[in-house]
């Protein structure tokens, strides 16, 4: 088996791991012996740290999801200034389409809604500069301006809040057993939307 071969083995293993357990207490050696390696050490022969394993598992996911981002962000900018909708379906629809690519697309969302929501407390500068990459950011930016005044406390609490419902929603739509989701993508994820929409505009408490 190549070191390639063993290296894929691993990610896999550790999006089930991360996905599970999470990213702090997923096992190293758990994720070794799902992947079927004799070596205890083989985590940290081919990747060094558990964090760049976590950067491993995380880097085609985001790529694909920040080109999708962009493209549907474009579009948002030409509604109505204060219309949050289309820019929120800019970050709901790519997620969702994403959970429809099977069980990685789905372990990758949870893994994401955990760093996500961790980075108002801490995050090292990889893995931020990774999460930029799915263009959250810049979504969020551009929300920022379109929302109701708010305070900064506030408005980080929503935005940080948003991202885990969105992303454990949009991983928890297909069933555990396969069977088909209760609701179409499209209508699931005007429904989303629309829920999004009246949680950061909800009237801010004094």
């Amino acid at each position: 088996m190549s070191a390639a071969d063993t290296r894929e083995l691993l990610i896999d293993a550790a999006l089930r791991a991360f996905a599970e357990h999470g990213i702090h207490n997923a096992s190293l050696l758990e994720i070794t012996r799902m992947a079927g390696q004799r070596n205890r050490g083989a985590v940290h022969y081919h990747f060094g740290s558990r964090e760049r394993l976590l950067l491993a598992t995380l880097e085609a996911p985001a790529a694909i999801l920040g080109t999708r981002e962009r493209e549907l962000l474009a579009r948002a900018q030409e509604h109505s200034e204060d219309d949050v909708a289309p820019v929120l379906e800019a970050v709901i629809r790519p997620v969702v389409e994403l959970s429809e690519n099977g069980w990685r697309g789905r372990c990758y969302l949870k893994i994401l809604a955990e760093v996500a929501y961790e980075a108002r407390t801490t995050m090292s500068a990889p893995v931020a500069a990774l999460i930029a990459e799915t263009g959250g950011y810049e979504v969020l930016e551009v929300l920022s301006r379109r929302l109701p005044p708010m305070d900064d406390a506030v408005r980080d609490e929503r935005f940080a809040l948003l991202a885990r419902f969105v992303l454990d929603s949009a991983a928890d739509r297909v069933p555990a057993d396969g069977s088909a989701p209760g609701m179409g993508i499209d209508r699931f994820i005007a429904n989303l939307v629309s829920m999004a929409s009246a949680m950061l505009t909800a009237p801010v408490p004094d």
